[in-house]
């Protein structure tokens, strides 16, 4: 019988440059492979498991929604479903509530919505203002609206309606501005591209930019939401409030869900205009209902703040003592480390040997997102072992 890496090489589209492992098992901030080695999780499902692997609440909501109902169709109304909304109105600036299955579906629809708004209100306007070095899904409209050119080149044409402006640039947004402009989409911290950090003021210039153009303000919550930045919402660091905001990844804290919320005066979905198969099942809602539950009556947004911080400091004290370090940037839970050449691969084959999983986000940059739950001392094991891992490196 050949290895699970080879059998998933033989049948598996060629499309993503798999880690080496196989993950077996996961419980709190660790996992283990099919060998039964163990390694504390950096990388969190890429920023998705906010509670943790399986954690309890999670499995006794699945437990004893997949006893009752499944999936029914979202025509149906469902207890799951209202219930999750509820919550995630009474806890936002938001009126409006859809759900999907991930992040993807999340900005198609909040994109889908504001072009919607601009031919009902702004006399047909359809153009979205993005960042240079965002990430906000690999659709091909999405692609269109990531601001990265190694992931459009290979699919030209693509569609158009998106312009895109360097990050932290107000009046290079302010001049990408015309009558055709429905909408500005930011992520409140660039996640993928960088662990990049808003200048001071920034959001809050494009908020009133937004304001006074008449035009909508969507934040791609996928990363930054659910307590990641140190605050339930990112857009809460930051002072502001946003027309739309779409969520995934730590909102279901494992499961695949996604949902995109929307202030009532830009909530122009007519019937027919939207729709999903998935979207909003009783499973998934029932257990992102518990998660959300648990985030809040829990502070975990505190404990990510918190948390976040000592890694930081913790990080420093590492940059300090190893010149290859060049820069530690990030907030909350959501932390990038620079290093002075491109070692990025490098080191995470040799943090697979010392026991931890980190992301490689570019070639001279590592990307940490553990759980929201994890613990100083975790923290310190897992930097032991990135540390042990990075004096093997020449």
């Amino acid at each position: 019988m050949k290895d699970w890496q080879a059998r998933g090489n033989d049948i598996l589209f060629n499309c993503i440059k798999r880690i080496p492992v196989t993950i077996a098992r996961g419980q709190g901030v660790r996992v283990w492979d099919d060998k039964d080695n163990e390694y504390i999780d950096f990388v969190g499902g890429w920023a998705v498991c906010v509670l943790g692997h399986c954690h309890p609440v999670m499995l006794k909501a699945i437990n004893k929604q997949a006893k009752t109902l499944i999936q029914t169709s979202h025509i149906y109304y469902t207890k799951p479903y209202i219930e999750l909304a509820e919550l995630l109105v009474k806890n936002s600036c938001l009126d409006r509530v859809f759900m999907c299955n991930s992040g993807l579906e999340a900005n198609e629809g909040a994109v889908k919505l504001a072009r919607r708004y601009g031919k009902l209100k702004l006399n047909g306007a359809y153009e979205v203002i993005t960042a240079y070095n965002s990430f906000h899904g690999r659709s091909l409209a999405m692609t269109a609206a990531t601001g990265q050119p190694k992931y459009q080149e290979a699919y030209q044409p693509l569609p158009v309606g998106f312009v895109h402006v360097p990050f932290n640039d107000i009046e290079a947004l302010k001049d990408a501005t015309t009558a055709k402009t429905c909408a500005v989409m930011l992520e409140p911290v660039q996640g993928e591209g960088g662990v990049n950090l808003p200048a001071p003021g920034y959001l809050k210039a494009v908020r009133q930019w937004c304001d006074e153009k008449g035009i909508l303000l969507i934040l791609d919550e996928i990363q930054t939401g659910m307590g990641r930045l140190g605050t339930l919402w990112g857009y809460q660091s930051y002072g502001i409030e946003p027309d739309i905001m779409s969520l995934s990844k730590g909102l279901g804290g494992g499961i695949p869900i996604g949902a995109f919320l929307a202030k009532e005066h830009c909530a122009v979905f007519q019937p027919g205009d939207h729709g999903t198969t998935f979207g909003g099942n009783p499973l998934t809602c029932a257990t992102a209902l518990a998660v959300v539950n648990y985030v809040i009556d829990n502070d975990i947004p505190a404990a990510s703040k918190k948390a976040g911080r000592y890694l930081l400091k913790s990080l420093q004290k590492l940059q300090k003592k190893n010149p290859m370090i060049t820069n530690v940037r990030g907030q909350g839970l959501l932390v990038a480390v620079e290093f002075n050449r491109d070692i990025a691969a490098e080191l995470l084959t040799a943090c697979l040997q010392s026991g931890v999983l980190i992301n490689a986000m570019k070639p001279n940059t590592i990307r940490i997102m553990p759980a929201l739950v994890i613990t100083n001392d975790e923290i310190d094991e897992g930097l032991a072992r990135l540390e042990k891992a990075l004096q093997n490196i020449t």
